[in-house]
């Protein structure tokens, strides 16, 4: 069986998964709404204002654990039968869980301080904001493990 690791983790597709990863997140912060919407977007442009490309960056930088931190999930999904990308979809707890322990990580070695901070304020409410992602994100790597196949 392929790792998700192996199989989105590098060469072109990696290229491409992180391209869509971000405009995941942009198409997830852009549907807030709201208070907690406004500050999510407060933040999102915090961060987005660090540098330049930072956003991919990062991504790039976390791809690998995020992979990694899903492939339990992966792993299960494929033996039970079901199709790529559908255990974001039937655990999103689980998976928002496995995603958020990567950034939990990397938050509490961040360099930036505004990073660490802003990072800290969203944090509490992280859970559900990355949980009602879920969809897009199965589609998007179901999308990618096909092109694989």
């Amino acid at each position: 069986m392929t790792t998700l690791r192996e199989a989105l983790g590098s060469g072109d597709i990696r290229k491409a998964v992180i391209k869509d990863a971000c405009q995941v997140l942009d198409q997830e912060v852009s549907d807030k709404s709201g208070l907690t919407g406004m500050a999510v977007k407060a933040a999102f442009a915090v961060v987005k204002g660090v540098k330049a490309g930072f956003i991919p960056e990062v991504v790039d930088a976390l791809l690998n654990d995020f992979l990694d931190a899903l492939e339990p999930l992966h792993a299960a999904a494929i033996s039970a039968g079901m199709p790529p990308g559908r255990f974001l979809k039937d655990d999103p707890g689980r998976a928002a869980e496995a995603l958020l322990a990567v950034t939990d990580r990397r938050a509490m070695r961040a360099e930036r301080g505004v990073v660490a901070k802003t990072y800290e304020k969203l944090r509490p409410a992280a859970k559900k904001h990355v949980e009602s992602a879920m969809p897009r994100l199965a589609e998007m790597l179901a999308r990618h493990l096909r092109s694989e196949n």
